[in-house]
């Protein structure tokens, strides 16, 4: 195996010192421009690799940041984390991706690996079942940026990037009612997420601007899964009276109970208008494109980077910066009688 090289085999190749030609690898403005690329070019050649952790001593960083969320298999997550990447490489940032599986035991493991790694930031959308902060505050008392996107929680000194969830819950119902839509169902997810929760405020608060009275029974928890869409539908479809449209939370419990209502024989939207939430890839493509609120992921994740590089660069490693987004309604055929 042959041995690593090192600054001082470079600095014998060029007869210069090797703190010259460790001033040169650290782009050191006393250095010339010619030295600079003459050490450059034979380090390239010789194959030379600098000791990240000897730099990450000596900076005080390791242009590493961490990034949490619940699953990576969602378009949501993977685009979000896509444009953290996209912004933060050209300054030199790596990306450590943990998933969390909706579990606060698994999140209170990965924070502290990432902070035992000395990552320079954190960048997390919390699991469903994290209710207390305490393992989230530990990256405050390490002086660890910590920037919520998407699900947050209120801990003063972090910074956080959402969008207006009341909002689109209120654009999804609002769009309903003018399609005529007076019955309209919730499948609401867990009420105890705030995101969620702003969702079904948005959507109560639309029927009361309308006039209409909800129903208790129209609004349904629903998990955000095929499946659980599915018997949603099925359980509303129990009672004598039935909804004439759905607002759901997920577009994947829309894309539920669109299929258990073509099954059933329920024509959409003629008879029941469905909308989603997320503006999932796949909501475009059906063979009926389902109507559903955007959350602008890809920028959520570049402007969650900048709100990191701002802290950075101002050396307030905890200032505090809530960044809300405007969420868009795309309305497709599963809603839309004006067709």
């Amino acid at each position: 195996m042959a041995e690593k090289v090192t600054i001082y085999d470079i600095s014998k190749k060029l007869n210069i010192s090797a703190a010259t030609v460790s001033r040169a690898l650290n782009n050191n403005p006393k250095i010339s421009q010619k030295t600079r690329e003459l050490v450059l070019k034979t380090a390239a050649k010789m194959n030379y690799k600098q000791n990240r952790l000897a730099q990450a001593l000596k900076s005080g960083r390791t242009n590493n940041v961490g990034v949490i969320v619940p699953f990576i298999n969602r378009s949501f997550f993977s685009s979000v984390i896509r444009g953290i990447e996209e912004e933060l490489s050209p300054h030199g940032y790596h990306v450590i991706i943990c998933q969390s599986h909706e579990d606060v035991d698994n999140e209170i493991k990965q924070i502290d690996t990432l902070l035992n790694t000395q990552v320079d930031g954190i960048f997390m959308s919390v699991a469903k079942t994290t209710q207390d902060t305490s393992h989230i505050q530990k990256a405050l008392a390490e002086n660890t940026p910590l920037v919520f996107f998407d699900r947050k929680k209120d801990v003063p000194g972090l910074s956080s990037v959402i969008i207006d969830d009341f909002k689109g819950g209120y654009l999804a119902t609002q769009h309903l009612i003018k399609q005529g839509c007076k019955k309209i169902a919730h499948f609401s997810g867990d009420l105890s997420v705030e995101i969620y929760k702003n969702r079904h405020q948005g959507y109560l608060k639309a029927l009361k601007d309308h006039g209409i009275t909800p129903l208790s029974r129209f609004s349904l928890q629903v998990n955000s899964k095929l499946e659980s869409g599915i018997s949603a539908v099925k359980e509303l479809w129990e009672f004598e009276e039935k909804p004439d449209a759905i607002f759901s939370a997920s577009d994947y419990a829309a894309l539920g109970a669109i299929q258990e209502l073509r099954k059933i024989g329920i024509k959409i939207p003629k008879e029941v208008c469905v909308v989603g939430f997320s503006n999932e890839p796949f909501t475009k493509y059906m063979e009926l494109p389902i109507t559903s609120v955007d959350q602008t992921p890809f920028e959520m994740g570049k402007i969650a980077a900048q709100v990191f590089l701002e802290q950075i660069e101002s050396q307030i490693l905890t200032a505090e910066k809530k960044v809300v987004l405007a969420p868009e309604l795309y309305i497709r055929d599963s809603s839309n009688r004006n067709l």
